[in-house]
């Protein structure tokens, strides 16, 4: 699939969904929320032509300002886009997710370990103006628009939130992957499994992951139980004496065969057996040993 197959999906009265498949590699979900003081987009695309198409749909359907552009957490699907918004938008991340971003050097040539290596196009590096640390309000209009973080590192250590508590409707960004594998080798596999309670903890009736379809409230407790059952066997794979792509090598995904992007495992136990024995993770080794557990380049269609 490709940037073509994008579609804006209306969840309630004015709040939408970019929804773009197949959600793999840098292929993300956004958002949009209108009201009477303006827009707020949630998050933006990795590449130039995906943020203008997401930019010219939002056009499409509002002619308010784009007053404010919040980020979910700092990776390249979720932000390289930004520098196509108006000067004039704030824009709004964590205060880890803005740190993240600024030393990111993937958006001034990716790595070779995609298939087919994504091309940006004319996209430059443009961090948040505005950060928070717990939790941060917006009012567009009578429109109540809640930023908050976990607390925590989970997906990566600066995940942000966008929670319409008068229209039950949250954007989760990357601590929900719906029918993907989930990925948190720049976070923490424990605080990823303390967000899931957190997440349920709003109780909501719409929920937008960071990648995948929608889903309504009464299928969140599937997904976040998929998730718990993921997180667990990354967890039960760690084994002294073995290496990572060892302890890949030797899981069996059961139920998770069928998602994609399976070689994440290897990423998530790289990221596993950091914490665990209280080092850095190595970038490189982790995508390197990614890629020979695949047997090439990770697949993406960005």
């Amino acid at each position: 699939m490709g940037p073509e197959d994008a579609r804006l999906q209306e969840v309630v009265d004015g709040v939408y969904a970019w929804v773009q498949p197949d959600g793999t590699w840098w292929v993300n979900n956004a958002g949009v929320v209108t009201g009477a003081g303006g827009t707020l987009l949630v998050d933006t695309c990795a590449t130039e032509d995906r943020t203008r198409r997401f930019l010219d749909a939002v056009a499409g359907i509002s002619d308010r300002p784009l007053r404010w552009a919040v980020n979910t957490h700092q990776h390249g699907d979720h932000t390289y886009g930004n520098c196509l918004l108006p000067a004039s938008t704030v824009l709004i991340g964590h205060e880890a997710m803005r740190a993240g971003l600024a030393a990111d050097p993937i958006i001034h040539g990716c790595p070779p370990f995609w298939s087919p290596v994504p091309d940006w196009g004319a996209v430059t590096p443009r961090v948040p103006d505005v950060v928070l640390r717990d939790e941060l309000t917006i009012f567009a209009g009578e429109r109540r628009i809640e930023l908050r973080h976990p607390g925590y590192a989970a997906h990566t250590p600066g995940d942000v939130v966008a929670w319409l508590p008068e229209e039950r409707v949250l954007f989760t960004g990357d601590l929900l992957f719906h029918g993907l594998t989930p990925l948190v080798f720049m976070g923490s596999v424990d605080g990823a499994l303390r967000s899931l309670d957190w997440l349920a903890s709003f109780e909501p009736e719409h929920i937008v992951p960071g990648h995948g379809p929608l889903l309504g409230g009464a299928a969140l407790p599937d997904v976040l139980g998929q998730h718990e059952r993921y997180y667990r066997l990354v967890l039960d794979a760690v084994r002294d004496g073995l290496s990572p792509l060892d302890a890949a090598t030797r899981t069996e995904l059961g139920e998770f065969a069928v998602w994609a992007d399976a070689e994440r495992l290897v990423l998530n136990l790289h990221r596993a057996y950091a914490d665990r024995d209280g080092e850095d993770l190595d970038l490189i080794a982790a995508f390197t040993d990614a890629t020979t557990w695949n047997g090439g380049p990770l697949p993406t269609s960005v």
